[in-house]
């Protein structure tokens, strides 16, 4: 009886057993599976990525098509069994080999491209003149860019892209500040202030501030302020252009009054001509409101109309000085007429 109770009790144990054993081990190798099936998808999801990031589809279009389908195809292939499991993981890893083939091809072209935007915007930069005033600006926007060249030869890529991307937004924020410059100097230049004093005054005072926000590190607001002071500077420029071009017209006009008072139109007929051709240019510009245009252009028949004036003096000096070697010549003439009788009437004697 005990006998029968121990073999009963043991056929339990065995039967808990084999249960256990059929509900926990394949759930725990599904699991493994599971997770390591998610691992390729997101390897070859994470290659993607990184050449998403850097612009792959854009180098190489094609070859971008073919690791797209290649990485859809991966995504489609059934996973119902092991055998099935293992051919779409290796289908997910041939996906990230070929993404980052593509990474590997595009990078040096892409760090290039950086490259010559941030130099570009230096050159422009250093094209204004503005850096020769403000070294230390551009010293430190150079130290950014070289930071990034550094990062890139490390193999931090994305490190390289970021401080790439400061590089270039530091040397366009120094670009509103050349602009800003460039504004106040042919202002300053021209002396356009007189014109409108109180935009004058008021960009320099937003332009100090710009120029503290800047250096304290705020430059988000240094750029808002700078872009103001610009467009008052630029509205200095406009009225002192349109103030300029009416000074200009009348200089042009009381030239050529002088012009034609000295007959110039006749004596000067080649250079007056000119003049009036340039001085009804000016006119029509003018009607456009086209006020710097029509300044230059005004400035250019005064000197004109100027030059006829000269020319028409010199042929009236000329013309004078003729004269009288031509009466010079006649008074000589007569002279000897005269010694001539005299000593005709003397022989005769």
């Amino acid at each position: 009886m005990k006998k029968s109770i121990f073999l009963i009790t043991i056929l339990i144990l065995m039967f808990t057993l084999i249960f256990v054993s059929c509900n926990t081990t394949p759930g725990t190798a599904s699991a493994q599976v599971s997770s390591d099936s998610r691992g390729t998808a997101a390897k070859a999801e994470d290659a993607r990525k990184r050449a998403i990031d850097f612009e792959c589809p854009d180098y190489f279009p094609s070859d971008w098509e073919a690791a797209e389908s290649q990485y859809t195809a991966a995504g489609n292939m059934p996973r119902s069994n092991a055998g099935e499991r293992q051919q779409s993981d290796a289908a997910y890893n041939a996906a990230a080999d070929t993404y980052d083939e593509l990474f590997r091809k595009t990078i040096p072209l892409y760090a290039q491209a950086r490259e010559d935007e941030v130099m570009i915007a230096r050159d422009e930069l250093i094209a204004t003149g503005f850096t020769y005033s403000f070294p230390d600006y551009l010293q430190n926007a150079d130290e950014i860019a070289l930071e990034a060249l550094d990062q890139y030869e490390a193999g931090n890529y994305y490190g390289a892209k970021d401080t790439a991307a400061k590089a270039l937004s530091e040397y366009e924020t120094l670009m509103v500040g050349a602009k800003v410059f460039l504004a106040r100097q042919e202002i300053i230049d021209r002396g356009f202030w007189e014109f409108d004093s109180d935009n004058f005054d008021k960009a320099d005072d937003v332009i100090l501030t710009a120029i503290n926000q800047y250096e304290a590190g705020n430059k988000e607001a240094a750029v808002t302020n700078a872009q103001e002071a610009l467009l008052r500077y630029n509205l200095v420029l406009s009225n002192g252009w349109t103030a300029y071009s009416a000074v200009r017209r009348n200089s042009a006009v009381s030239e050529r009054e002088l012009a034609l008072s000295e007959r110039a139109n006749i004596a000067a007929r080649d250079t007056f001509r000119e003049a009036e051709v340039i001085y009804n240019q000016a006119e029509e510009v003018l009607s456009s409101e086209n006020f710097q245009n029509a300044a230059i252009l005004y400035t250019d028949a005064e000197a004109l109309f100027m030059i006829s004036r000269q020319e028409t003096e010199e042929k009236r000096l000329r013309a004078a000085e003729s004269i009288r070697l031509a009466e010079e010549k006649i008074e000589e003439s007569n002279e000897a007429a005269v010694e001539a009788e005299r000593i005709i009437e003397g022989g005769s004697r």
